[in-house]
Formats: structure tokens, C-alpha cells, sequence
């Protein structure tokens, strides 16, 4: 029977990366290179997770799909016989371009895949902010003119971000993480991502990275003004569980818990938690420190989570 997975993260070099997953979470960063993300949970052909705990230890997740598909996911959908979610951790210590992630019928023609995903603020400068959506009123024809006079971010819905605070992202909608924040982003499998302005910046290799406007212009909900925030949130109170995002892709919700209080997620369902602060015990068999996660396959009936000490986490459970 399968049991509580953790996995080893897999860091990636990003032009807008900086050093804080390793500052704050202990990540053991290559020297001298900007890192900008951490895949924690992927089933994907850039990078495969592997086990690092218990009897499983140095197989990979690709392996538990091919071989314990059932007992991991139960009745929850894959992604073309992938594990149907891909979890990172973003350091934007820099602006990421602005960008669109195209929709189901749009990915197809374009031989893409789409891609809806959550973001959850970690951590934030004062001036953090994030782009997501249009600004109101604007028009195809107005983003295309601004898009070639260099000054399309004008046509973005720019909000300040801080601690705790949660956007939701579907397929079509514009966006950016401005500089300054850490998110823990939450997504279903895909790395489909068409570039609108990249800030006229170079790559590592001293050219500019690459643009994908016909394909951006395709994929854009021009109906998608000024979203906001999602989430309600905690009022101030140290206990308690929120829900984020609910979508047929995936559910994420927010949970807080005193020393010593314990919760067991629904039985039957796949599920990732992610630590976001204190310290959790899981079945009493895998301690989760923040920014470390754990994958709870669904032939569990009944894994219970403890809060160590006073403690915040995400719960992602893939969509049916």
C-alpha cells in the first residue's frame, strides 16, 4: 500500500530568479545562479519528482502513474496519463513577462497545452505587485497597437500584493508576477506559456527571449477585465480553514491550526499539501517544515495532518 510521498525538488535557472528559496526554505541553490523556481510535485518531460522517503525512495512519480495509478489518484482525472497537477514554488525577484496561457480550444489548434492556475503570496515586498487581466474597456485593437509601440503592459490590471493573498488563473487570462513576491503556484500539468512583452530584457545568453504574439493574441479573453483577489480571508484568527479556488481542474484551500490540533482530509481523494509556516506531522511518518510538501495518495482512508506547532498549509486535491 502506498503511504505519505515526499519528493526531491527539481530548482530551475530563470532570468527573473533570485536566491530566497534557499534564504527561506533551505533549497540547496547552484552558486551564482538565479533561481526562480522549484518544482515540488511534476509529472512532466521537463522533470520527473522522485521519492525521497520510505520503501519508494528513487523511484518517480512518471513510475507511480505507470504502475499505482489507481491507488494514487483513486477516482481523480490524469493529464494524458500524468499525474494531472504541477506544484512550484516562484521567487520573482524580478518582473516575469506578461504572458497568456492559452485555452482548451485554442491549445489544440496550436498545438499547445492549456493551462489554468492558482497563486498563493508566500511572501512579499512592500511594493510587490502582481498583473492579472485587462485593464476595463480594452479592446483586441487597442492591446495590438500598444503591443507594438512597447507599451502593452498599460493594458494590464496591475494590483498590490502582500502576505497570504490569492489569485486565481484561468486559461486566457493575461498576466505577470511583478517583482518582489513568493508564490507557491498551483497549476493543472502543462508548460504552455506565450509571452506578450518580456520588459526588453536579455536572456543568460545576452539575447532577447522569445515572443509569441499571434499565438498570445489567439489565446487572450478580451472579456476579462480587472479581476480581483480571491479568497476570503482569516479575519485574525489563528485557527480555521479557507477556501481558495474551487474549479473542476483542481480545489486548493487554506488551513491554520494550533499546537497539537489535527485534521483528516476527505477519504478517497488524492491530495498535496503544501507548508506554508510552523510544522506539520503527517500519520506521524513525515515531518513538513515551510516551503516542503507531501503528496497523500488516495488509497488512504484516513491521513491524518497535526499541527507540530502553530501552523498554516495549502491542501491541493485534483479534480474528478
Amino acid at each position: 500500500m502506498l503511504y505519505p510521498l515526499t519528493f526531491k525538488p527539481i530548482l530551475m535557472e530563470r532570468v527573473w530568479g533570485g536566491r530566497r528559496l534557499g534564504s527561506m526554505y533551505g533549497k540547496e541553490l547552484p552558486a551564482e545562479m538565479p533561481i526562480g523556481e522549484s518544482w515540488e510535485v511534476t509529472d512532466r518531460p521537463e522533470g520527473v519528482s522522485e521519492i525521497k522517503n520510505g520503501p519508494l525512495a528513487g523511484k518517480d512519480l512518471r513510475w507511480l502513474m505507470e504502475n499505482r495509478r489507481d491507488e494514487l489518484l483513486g477516482s481523480a482525472h490524469d493529464y494524458d496519463g500524468r499525474f494531472p497537477l504541477l506544484i512550484k514554488i516562484l521567487d520573482a525577484s524580478d518582473k516575469l513577462s506578461l504572458q497568456v496561457h492559452p485555452p482548451a480550444h485554442k491549445a489544440a489548434e496550436m498545438n499547445g497545452e492549456p493551462k489554468t492556475e492558482m497563486w498563493y503570496v508566500a511572501d512579499a515586498t512592500s511594493n510587490a505587485d502582481v498583473f492579472v487581466g485587462l485593464k476595463n474597456g480594452v479592446t483586441p485593437e487597442q492591446f495590438r497597437e500598444k503591443v507594438d509601440n512597447g507599451s502593452v503592459a498599460e493594458c494590464f490590471h496591475r494590483i498590490e500584493v502582500s502576505k497570504g493573498d490569492v489569485m486565481f488563473l484561468p486559461s486566457g487570462r493575461v498576466h505577470a508576477l511583478g517583482a518582489g513576491s513568493v508564490i507557491f503556484e498551483i497549476q493543472q500539468n502543462s508548460n504552455t506559456t506565450y509571452r506578450v512583452f518580456d520588459w526588453n530584457r536579455v536572456g543568460r545568453d545576452g539575447n532577447p527571449r522569445e515572443l509569441h504574439i499571434e499565438q498570445a493574441m489567439e489565446s487572450i479573453d478580451f472579456q476579462d477585465f480587472e479581476p480581483g483577489l480571491v479568497g476570503d480571508g482569516f479575519s485574525g484568527e489563528p485557527v480555521g480553514r479557507r477556501p481558495l479556488v474551487e474549479d473542476p481542474l483542481f480545489t486548493v484551500e487554506n488551513f491554520r491550526a494550533c499546537a497539537g490540533e489535527s485534521m483528516v482530509p476527505s477519504a478517497g481523494q488524492c491530495h498535496v499539501i503544501a507548508c506554508l509556516s510552523g510544522e506539520l506531522s503527517i500519520e506521524d511518518a513525515v515531518s513538513l517544515k515551510p516551503g516542503e510538501f507531501c503528496l497523500l495518495p488516495a488509497c488512504l482512508e484516513s491521513a491524518k495532518i497535526k499541527a507540530a506547532s502553530d501552523s498554516e498549509w495549502l491542501m491541493a486535491t485534483p479534480g474528478e
